[in-house]
């Protein structure tokens, strides 16, 4: 197995450039015994007293561009050869001395042993006390949680001293932008991303066998866990039969998907796979993975996790540092590199109060959710604190920092307190755990008791809100952070049918506004208007776990029964639990029933309408949207309502708490004003109005009390480790390397290291390229990659129809993630995709500039390669908002996209597009493609040096076009890393490279 990082083989390629004698030096300084630190006070002195490995170090780095990795890859040598010029037997010498040191960690001399209370000990840990270094004290917990894991991975190799002095001094370091490496404890996929995850690991299991390599390296070092939970659709809704139903519909489309997983699980080392049906991700590793604190080895150390899932924050309510990041560092980070990132700024939010009754932690994270979005927090963490945060529930919490993504930062964090103790109870785990949690946290100083007096921490800046200030709301009709409070919503939606189209607009002429679409519905009389809600789901990982919004709902559900209201049967209504213990609360408190009288009937447990997979709706009713053109609603309990997403034909789309979409739905308009007009006529005749199908705070607190047990959670995940019958009767084989099926239309070996050697392709800038798309701000990751369902007349379904595939077994994109070719076809291809090239239509086309042929933008690409012609993509603000989505990256790079020129990115998606060989360019400030006039219709140069260690991170870039304009931009590339990533071509020909020359 890979021993992690370059450690000791890597300083020898450094050493390779240099003559004998400066081995020999080297070997002579490392040979020395180094001292123990004379003062463990300061780090910094620590770093001093190991002046004399640290200056050999810089010398060998000294004599080697900072970007080659220490081998010269220019050079018309062999890398053998240069290592033999370098003399075999010191070389040989000095690498064993490295090797021994690589496993002594630098900072040995504070592992302290955590004793217990009835005798022994729970095992040992870096103590971040024993620095007794004032600066700690005062730092977030957050920035604790970095501190610990550099120290505790510190060997003077990947991770330096110097790393650890910058974070733990934070205060001062933060705002210059510093680069540290991080190693989390874990990582996270779900099947949608983790297919594609997969794929990558067993095609570069092959790289390294036609490469000479040993394919064994290629493996997980630290945990991965996958959940198998965004494949299921709601086909069937409104039936006892639904989760059985769409299962089987489940099974039937990604048998192939789910045995290629299941292969992963026997072929990887360190690789749980959690089966369909199971639960929602981030609700899974909440209730179940979540370690809190890891005892390995009889070390202790803090959790820490990134997965391929943006909402993989959910995790930080339960006070473990975890963020989304694209498939493509995912799996880095299993293959023990460590992910380079900023030391991030910290914005503390103070919660103070207590929320008002009636008011849910939807409302709570929504207002948040547009607090931070003002305040800007892309690439920061967030860190509540204040005597608030002990006033709200752990669920509540995680529904906060589920939604980062939605507010633009990193994480929102929640320090572990009593408050998270007593939900690891709840959700099943021993005492005996739960004892050693909390025992090293306040060892360890990351414990927070609001019953004592609190240290003053520091923080980049500053936001309070008092949580009785916050009422109920919704979010949309395009944006979660377009939040409208309850009492405005009627308003609000009569100036969004005004208002010109955009992210509040739909620009409906007045005379149409009240326009009414009759149709037969099962042979009933119905009608829609604009507004009409058509879609009421209680889906996504932000709130169906959540017991207080979940018993909510059935509350409403329940009064309304009593009175006599009951849901339209044209709206598509459905109830996706995050866990199956959501099933075991609602039975218990006697509220499944009553959801099910109105249509909320469970239709599986997983990711659904949030993600597209809301399955089709009634013909009629879409027959009836399509012909009048009405701007139908859906209304969710999700955390995205982005274009295109939820529904091809639900133009409006709102994100609300599940008792609110149980109320919408009974409404069956968002055209409705809840304090003044009734929801509908009850059984008595009398009017019923909102307020009297609304639960009391108390009443939902009794619900909670009563019906949620600890003993729920520990049979729901005892049963999830045995499978389920479906899963268990899927038959793989086992073998080291996959057996590509060159037929299959699911699983396609990718492109990505054909015809690759050692020798890396360097930096390379733009020659001439046309633009094949030119957007404007908020152009996301669900424009970019392919999601929901396939459209019939596009290059993906021509693809599949060539190949044999029936339009009824097309499946989603999602679901076809580990087929490149596939996925190709559908980069770009969101119907609602705005294109300037188009002249204001709207549609996943572009415009082929050489000929001015209109095409699909595969099409206009695949002309463009065929050519040998490069392209750009010219953007907006938020290039490559929402879901982080390696596709996004991936899907640009096959259609041949070189660069993308945008005037901002989201955190995740540079990183991405860096990851796979795409230069990411931002204009200078106040400028874009519309003020420097460019059209799209110019040919354009990057001016990129063609040798790495001339560029540097955020360097600046000249653009020119063939009509003579020139501008300057700025190289988003954030770290040195990232540079090393882009010469080789991207981060996984470095990884394989890297493995390959390691002994």
């Amino acid at each position: 197995m890979y021993i992690t990082g370059p450690h000791s083989s890597s300083l020898l390629r450094r050493a390779s450039s240099r003559s004998k004698s400066t081995v020999t030096r080297l070997h002579s300084t490392f040979s020395k015994p180094q001292p123990p630190p004379s003062d463990p006070s300061s780090v910094a002195s620590q770093c001093r007293s190991y002046s004399g490995v640290a200056s050999a170090f810089r010398t060998v780095r000294s004599s080697v561009p900072r970007w080659s990795h220490g081998v010269d890859w220019k050079s018309p040598a062999t890398l053998t050869s240069q290592i033999r010029t370098a003399g075999s037997s010191v070389l040989d010498r000095f690498h064993r001395t490295l090797a021994t040191m690589a496993s002594q960690n630098a900072f040995n001399g504070i592992l302290t042993g955590l004793p217990k209370p009835g005798g022994g000990e729970f095992g040992k840990f870096y103590s971040l006390p024993a620095l007794n270094d004032p600066r700690i004290d005062k730092l977030p917990y957050s920035i604790r949680i970095l501190l610990e894991s550099a120290i505790r991975n510190c060997d003077n190799f990947q991770v330096t001293k110097v790393d650890v002095e910058k974070i733990i001094d934070w205060e001062k370091t933060a705002p210059k932008q510093v680069e540290i490496p991080f190693k989390p404890a874990r990582v996270l996929l779900q099947d949608f991303t983790g297919v594609p995850a997969v794929v990558d690991l067993a095609c570069m299991r092959d790289a390294m066998n036609n490469l000479g390599g040993d394919s064994n390296k290629i493996n997980p070092l630290v945990p991965v866990d996958l959940v198998i939970d965004h494949s299921v659709q709601v086909d069937v809704a409104r039936s006892e039969n639904a989760v059985q139903a769409n299962m089987e519909l489940e099974f039937q489309r990604n048998k192939e998907r789910f045995a290629f997983l299941k292969w992963g699980s026997k072929a990887f080392h360190n690789m749980l796979v959690v089966p369909p049906g199971s639960g929602i991700v981030h609700q899974v590793n909440l209730e179940y993975l979540g370690r809190v604190v890891f005892n390995t080895d009889g070390v202790l150390y803090p959790d820490s996790v990134v997965g391929t899932d943006s909402h993989t924050t959910m995790i930080d309510g339960l006070g473990v540092a975890g963020w989304g990041v694209g498939g493509i560092e995912a799996e880095a980070a299993m293959l023990g590199q460590p992910m380079s990132m900023v030391l991030p700024g910290v914005v503390g939010f103070k919660l103070s109060g207590k929320l008002r009754d009636g008011v849910t932690a939807t409302d709570l994270v929504l207002t948040v959710t547009q607090m931070l979005r003002k305040h800007g927090v892309v690439g920061k963490f967030v860190e509540f604190h204040g005597d608030g945060v002990g006033k709200i529930s752990l669920a509540d919490r995680a529904t906060i920092a589920n939604m980062s993504p939605e507010y633009g930062a990193t994480m929102g964090f929640f320090p572990v307190d009593h408050v998270t103790l007593q939900y690891l109870r709840l959700t099943g785990r021993s005492d005996d755990t739960v004892a050693m949690i909390e025992a090293y946290l306040r060892a360890n100083n990351m414990f927070v008791d609001y019953s004592e007096p609190q240290i003053e921490r520091v923080y980049s800046s500053y936001l309070e809100l008092d949580l009785a200030e916050v009422e109920p709301c919704i979010s949309g009709p395009k944006r979660p952070h377009d939040r409208v409070p309850l009492k405005d919503m009627k308003a609000d939606w009569h100036s969004c049918l005004d208002n010109k189209v955009g992210f509040k607009g739909f620009a409906v002429p007045k005379e149409s506004q009240d326009k009414v679409a009759k149709f037969s519905f099962h042979g009933e009389p119905a009608e829609l208007r604009h507004g009409s809600v058509v879609i009421a789901a209680i889906t996504s990982c932000t709130n169906t776990s959540n017991p207080s919004v979940m018993l909510g709902a059935g509350l409403v559900a329940k009064k309304a029964c009593e009175l006599g209201l009951k849901v339209k049967p044209w709206i598509k209504t459905s109830l996706a639990p995050g866990s199956g213990v959501v099933t075991k609360y609602l039975l218990k408190s006697g509220l499944q029933k009553y959801l099910d009288e109105q249509g909320f009937n469970i239709v599986g447990y997983g990711c659904t309408t949030c993600i597209g997979n809301s399955g089709e709706l009634n013909e009629t009713v879409g027959a009836a949207i399509s012909e009048n053109d009405i701007i139908a609603s859906a209304v969710l309990s999700g955390n995205r309502n982005f274009e295109g997403r939820v529904h091809p034909l639900t133009r409006a789309n709102y994100l609300a708490s599940p008792p609110l979409v149980v109320a919408y739905a009974l409404a069956g308009t968002v055209d409705i004003d809840f304090e003044k007009e009734p929801i509908g006529v009850g059984k008595d005749g009398k009017d019923v109005y909102f307020r009297d199908i609304w639960p009391s705070t108390q009443e939902v607190a009794d619900a909670v009390q009563s019906s949620v047990l600890p003993d729920m959670f520990k049979s729901t995940y005892e049963a999830i480790t045995k499978g389920n019958p479906m899963w268990n009767s899927l038959s793989v084989e086992e073998s080291k390397l996959y057996s590509w099926d060159s037929k299959s239309t699911y699983i396609h070996e990718p492109p990505y290291f054909k015809n690759m050697t050692m020798d890396p392709p360097g930096a390379h800038g733009v020659k001439d390229a046309y633009c094949l798309l030119n957007f404007g701000d908020s152009i996301t990751t669900d424009h970019i990659s392919p999601a929901g369902s396939i459209h019939k007349d596009s290059p993906a379904a021509k693809y599949l129809l060539e190949r044999g595939v029936d339009r009824k077994d097309f499946n989603s994109y999602g679901s076809r993630r580990g087929n490149d070719e596939i996925m190709a076809r559908g980069t770009f291809a969101n119907i609602r995709l705005v294109n300037k090239l188009l002249n204001g239509e709207v549609g996943p086309k572009t415009v082929h500039i050489p000929t001015g042929e209109k095409l699909s933008v595969f099409d206009a690409a695949a002309k463009y390669k065929a050519a040998g012609q490069d392209t750009i993509v010219l953007a907006g603000a938020e290039y490559g908002s929402g879901s982080s989505r390696d596709w996004a990256a991936k899907g640009p790079m096959l259609l041949g996209v070189k660069a993308v020129i945008a005037k901002s990115f989201e955190r995740i998606h540079r990183s991405n597009l860096v990851g796979m060989g795409i230069i990411p360019l931002c204009f200078k400030a106040g400028e874009d493609a519309d003020t420097l006039g460019l059209t799209g219709h110019e040919r354009y140069s990057i001016d990129l040096p063609s040798n790495i260690n001339e560029i540097r991170p955020g360097q600046d870039v000249t653009v020119t076009t063939d009509n003579g304009k020139s501008f300057t931009c700025t190289a988003r590339f954030d770290t040195e890393v990232e540079l090393a990533y882009f010469n080789h071509g991207g981060i996984l020909p470095y990884v394989i490279r890297q493995l390959i020359t390691q002994k």
